[in-house]
């Protein structure tokens, strides 16, 4: 492919002075502001929920949930449990349900969640259970994939996998609407389950983690109900178990587990709904009393706390790179797809150096296939992206925004004769039709859209300009929210996309997308 040196030297300029520093050549998302003594919480701060994490020698691998949005199951790699990097998606396409394919209203709060990673023998594991499928036990040699799995069964609720010394496999599982936990055997392959057995109740958990720890087997468990985690401990995996609470979304979150360091020492990891912005994960120190583990510190016991002491020092300091000049020949890690994309109307090819997105056949933005997505990142964050819009056709709908419960973007709308022009529109959930709150004419070929994000006070806001210096507020600040029944069940989205009801020959060009975080 060819690199176009002007563009990225360009790309690299470009980038405006939106906040106190910028970390590189590019904008990085949600940059912790580590020392190598302490580190802020949340080390990411983004919609990483559902977390689990393990450490594999002196690397941690942390699988987190994407719903519909593919490639699924992102899977990120640390050195000290502060820095991240994406290094992988297990899932390339979502399978089983035409809705993947966004027919049918589509499938944003389905698809798949609640990984559970662990790794023996040269072999990492994911296992998950698609929504109304059976439960799924990937695995892959490397990290990065490519992966391959075994279909149990049956499904099994937020799976939590465990994989003895002997290398015995078993999935421990429970629904938050009973609390019953049963304890699934596996072959020696991980492809069949031999034995079921009910080791445990402990109401309205879900969300099953087991580790050992000495002679101790824990069994860690969200109650969603109360917004709690419990640990529940058992010198046998079938039990006797005692059950005591640990933490909750007060005292720092509801859904974890612990991991080990190289030293011995424990950290816990443990998700937090955090409003707009997404249910986040936190990581904390742990100390041990009487055999039990304790969140936070002897002289703060029992919380998360906002500032905690760095696991490991001297590490580098990773990241989640998310700005993208579009000169790579595949999208990088932290793009996703709303749904399944049609590979028909999007290439990297077509024009070197820029992403094409052609109208997908659709009446609003939510029901259009191959919106391209990245996190929303917080406390605030503002994105950038530039777009030629000179081939786009009467009806063509293409431009940049928020996705999630509520939708907001600045949209360029192809018109006759070439005359188009840019409104502002809001889409609350999946509603059949767009608030239109605001539009505007314009002349120039190249359109520079930005999207701010303000998470400490939930709100957004869309603006345009048409030389990249000068910009223009468009229809004044809309919502931001988070609703698990509703949305997409995650945290508000970047998105950029292009629709028309009757989709002809138009297109659009995007030349580079842009992000800045205030933790930057």
């Amino acid at each position: 492919m060819r690199f176009e040196a002007s563009k990225k030297l360009r790309f690299m300029l470009g980038l405006p002075l939106l906040f106190l520093a910028i970390a590189g050549s590019h904008a990085f998302a949600g940059a912790n502001n580590a020392t190598d003594a302490a580190f802020t919480n949340p080390p990411l701060y983004a919609d990483f929920p559902d977390p689990d994490i393990i450490r594999v020698g002196d690397d941690f691998y942390f699988a987190t949930t994407t719903f519909a949005n593919p490639p699924g199951l992102t899977i990120l790699h640390s050195q000290d449990l502060v820095g991240w990097e994406i290094v992988s998606h297990v899932i390339p396409r979502l399978e089983g349900r035409a809705e993947y394919d966004l027919k049918n209203g589509g499938d944003y709060r389905r698809g798949v969640f609640a990984p559970s990673l662990r790794y023996h023998d040269g072999t990492f594991y994911v296992v998950t259970t698609p929504v109304n499928q059976n439960t799924r036990v990937y695995f892959s040699k490397d990290i990065r994939g490519p992966w391959q799995f075994n279909e149990l069964d049956r499904p099994a609720f937020d799976p939590g996998f465990f994989i003895e010394t002997n290398g015995t496999g078993y999935i421990a599982t429970s629904g938050g609407w009973d609390g019953t936990v049963t304890l699934l055997t596996l072959n020696s392959n991980y492809s069949r389950i031999v034995d079921a057995r009910k080791i445990h109740y402990n109401q309205g958990a879900e969300g099953s983690k087991l580790v050992k720890r000495g002679e101790w087997y824990y069994l860690f468990n969200s109650v969603p109900s109360h917004l709690a985690l419990t640990c529940s401990r058992a010198t046998n995996l079938f039990g006797v178990w005692e059950t005591i609470p640990q933490i909750d979304d007060h005292t720092g979150g509801h859904q974890g587990a612990i991991v080990d360091l190289p030293d011995g020492r424990a950290y816990g990891f443990v998700m937090k709904d955090c409003g707009a912005v997404g249910r986040m994960t936190f990581i904390s120190p742990i100390f041990w009393t009487n055999g039990w583990p304790v969140w936070g510190t002897p002289d703060a016991p029992g919380k998360v706390p906002a500032v905690a002491p760095k696991p490991m020092a001297g590490k580098p300091l990773l990241r989640p790179a998310s700005s993208d000049d579009f000169s790579a020949p595949t999208l990088g890690l932290p793009w996703q797809w709303n749904h399944n994309p049609d590979n028909t109307r999007w290439s990297l090819t077509e024009r070197p150096g820029f992403l094409r997105l052609k109208p997908t056949a659709a009446t609003n933005f939510w029901l259009a296939r191959n919106t391209l997505t990245q996190k929303g990142w917080g406390p605030t964050s503002t994105a950038e992206v530039k777009l030629d819009v000179s081939r786009l056709k009467p009806g063509d709908v293409c431009g940049f925004g928020t996705l999630g419960k509520v939708n907001g973007h600045i949209a360029v709308n192809g018109g006759a004769d070439g005359k188009n022009f840019l409104s502002m529109n809001v889409l609350v959930d999946a509603g059949a039709s767009e608030t239109r709150v605001a539009s505007v004419p314009i002349s120039s070929t190249n359109i520079f859209l930005r999207t701010a994000l303000d998470f400490v006070r939930n709100q957004g806001l869309c603006s345009y300009s048409e030389d990249g210096q000068t910009w223009t507020a468009l229809g004044g600040e809309f919502d931001l929210k988070f609703d698990w029944r509703t949305g997409t069940f995650q945290g508000e989205q970047l998105a950029i996309f292009c629709f028309n009801p009757q989709p002809g020959d138009g297109f659009v060009d995007v030349d580079w997308f842009k992000l800045q975080t205030s933790r930057d």
